[in-house]
């Protein structure tokens, strides 16, 4: 099953859920650093350093450094790799509201991540695209 490539029915059909908890992104130079590394959320390794995203208290218990903390919002569609304008349709609909968004395009579903205090407020700009798509 490779997702759904139709914009129209993506935006369409696009449930947000905005998950519970407060995540933070964190580097270390390694994943040795990481006492646990089925606690993140996921890595990502950049020539810099390694990237790991993982709920803030975990990140305060093993003392990582961040300085952003963000909700997670979850677009329950099954959306394709391949699928092209779902990420500019929902970046648009908040950079209308000036909400800053770091995506993650996972095999099954695209998950963003919002400064927590925008995350109401993302929330109703994500359904109010899906709202004028019905139109």
């Amino acid at each position: 099953m490779s997702g759904e490539k139709d914009l129209a029915v993506l935006i369409q059909n696009m449930e947000p859920v905005l998950n519970t908890g407060e995540y933070v992104f964190c580097t270390v130079e390694n994943l040795d650093q990481i006492p646990d590394i089925e606690k993140a959320l996921f890595f990502f390794r950049e020539n810099e350093a390694v990237t790991i995203v993982l709920e803030k208290n975990i990140a305060d218990d093993w003392s990582l450094k961040y300085n952003y903390i963000s909700s997670w919002i979850t677009l329950n569609i099954h959306s394709s790799l391949e699928a092209v304008g779902l990420t500019a349709a929902f970046a648009n609909a908040l950079k209308k509201e000036n909400i800053s968004c770091n995506v993650v395009a996972a095999y099954f579903h695209d998950h963003i991540f919002i400064a927590r205090k925008d995350a109401e407020k993302a929330m109703e700009a994500l359904h109010a695209l899906r709202l004028a798509q019905e139109l």
